[in-house]
C-alpha cells in the first residue's frame, strides 16, 4: 500500500514555527456576508447538478426562519429516478448563547455572541450499486473564535477500487492546490471521525473530514477538550506542526475549491452505476447499510448536535435520515460475497489516492 507523503520532507518542525502562529487574526469585516454568499451559490450548483444527473427529479425548497435569529432554505428532491431522496440545505444562525458543544471545544468563546452558516447535503440513491454520499461545509464566529470546517465522504454499499480512487483523487486535487499536507491531514481525521465505535467499523471509505480551522494553523485540534493525542491524525499533524502565514483568505478559498470538487468527485461514479441491475438481495443489504448511516447520524455527528442545541429546524437538521431502512439482528455476510467484500476491504482505511489499477 503507498503512504502519504512524509511531513518532515516538506515542513519545519513544530519548534521553528514562528510563536505569531497562535494567534487567530480576526475575519475582515464582510467575512459573514462573503460566506453566506458562496455557500448559497454551492448548495444552488450542487442542485443544478444534481438535478442534471437525476433527469426527472426536482429539489423542492422550504425556507425557513429561526425565531431567536437567522434561518435557511432547505432543498429536498424525492422519488426521483436516480435519488430516491436527497437534501442540499442552506442554513445560516445567529444568537447570544453558544451551545454545550461549542463551549467544550472552544471555552474561549464564552460571553460572545455567534454566527454559524454552512451546506450540508446528503444523497440517497435508489440503486444499491450507487454510493451515499454527504457533504458539509461550515463557517463560525464568536467575538475571538472563529473557524472554518466540513468535508465530504463516501458510503458505497457495492464498492469498487476505481470508484474508491477516482473519488479520493479528485478530492485530494482540490486540497493540494492550497497544501500538500491538507489531505493526507483531512483524509486520516475523516477515517477517524466517521467511524462508529460501537460496531467497530468505519461508515464507508472516507474522504475528507476537519474542523476549527483558523490562523493558527493546527491541522488536528489535539490540544481541544475532547480530542486525542494518540490517533494517526494527531500524529500526522504533530509531525507537520502549525501551517505558517495562514490567513482567512486562504481558508475561504480552500473551502470553495473542496466544494466544487463534489460534481466531478461523485457525478461520474453516479453515471457509472445508475443503469446497473439489482434485485431483492442487493436492495436489503443497501437498506441494512443505511441503517449505519442513521447510527452515525444520531449518536455522533457533530452537525446534528449543533443544529439541535440551536433550535434549528428539525425536519432540515434530520433530512440527512434516508427515507427506507431495516436492521436485522446479528448479521453476518457470507464469505466469498460482494457483501463481504465490503466489510473485509473497503471498510479500512486505505490510501485509494495512491491506487492505479
Amino acid at each position: 500500500m503507498a503512504t502519504s507523503p512524509s511531513p518532515e520532507a516538506t515542513s519545519p518542525s513544530p519548534s521553528s514555527v514562528s510563536t505569531n502562529a497562535a494567534v487567530n487574526v480576526m475575519p475582515p469585516a464582510d467575512s459573514r456576508e462573503r460566506v453566506s454568499t458562496a455557500l448559497k451559490a454551492l448548495q444552488d450548483s450542487i442542485c443544478q447538478g444534481l438535478e442534471a444527473l437525476d433527469g426527472e427529479g426536482k429539489f423542492q425548497e422550504d425556507g425557513w426562519v429561526r425565531e431567536e435569529g437567522g434561518g435557511g432554505r432547505s432543498r429536498v428532491l424525492k422519488g426521483g429516478r436516480v435519488f430516491e431522496q436527497g437534501g442540499v440545505n442552506f442554513s445560516e444562525v445567529w444568537g447570544k448563547d453558544l451551545p454545550p458543544s461549542i463551549l467544550v471545544q472552544r471555552p474561549e468563546a464564552a460571553g460572545h455572541g455567534f454566527y454559524a452558516t454552512g451546506t450540508s447535503m446528503v444523497l440517497h440513491p435508489r440503486n444499491p450499486y450507487i454510493p451515499t454520499v454527504h457533504l458539509n461545509y461550515r463557517y463560525f464566529e464568536a467575538g475571538p473564535v472563529w473557524w472554518f470546517g466540513g468535508g465530504i465522504d463516501l458510503t458505497p454499499y457495492y464498492p469498487t477500487r476505481e470508484d474508491a480512487a477516482h473519488f479520493h483523487k479528485t478530492i485530494k486535487a482540490a486540497c493540494d492546490r492550497h497544501n500538500p499536507h491538507y489531505y493526507p491531514a483531512f483524509k486520516r481525521w475523516c477515517d477517524e471521525y466517521f467511524y462508529l465505535k460501537h460496531r467497530g467499523e468505519t461508515r464507508g471509505v472516507g474522504g475528507i473530514f476537519f474542523d476549527y480551522q483558523d490562523t493558527q494553523g493546527i491541522l488536528y485540534p489535539i490540544s481541544y477538550p475532547g480530542s486525542h493525542s494518540d490517533t494517526p491524525a494527531a500524529d500526522y499533524s504533530k509531525q507537520v506542526g502549525p501551517v505558517q502565514g495562514r490567513t482567512w483568505e486562504d481558508l475561504f478559498a480552500f473551502v470553495q475549491d473542496c466544494g466544487n470538487a463534489f460534481l466531478p468527485a461523485y457525478v461520474p461514479i453516479a453515471e457509472r452505476h445508475q443503469h446497473d441491475e439489482y434485485g431483492d438481495r442487493e436492495r436489503n443489504f443497501q437498506l441494512y447499510r443505511r441503517g449505519r448511516y442513521v447510527e452515525f447520524n444520531l449518536v455522533y455527528d457533530r452537525g446534528t448536535i449543533f443544529g439541535l442545541q440551536t433550535n434549528g429546524r428539525t425536519e432540515s437538521i434530520l433530512m440527512s435520515l434516508p427515507p427506507l431502512v431495516r436492521w436485522e439482528y446479528n448479521y453476518k455476510p457470507e464469505p466469498g460475497t460482494p457483501e463481504a467484500e465490503l466489510y473485509e476491504v473497503f471498510l479500512k482505511p486505505q490510501d485509494w489516492a495512491e491506487w492505479n489499477g
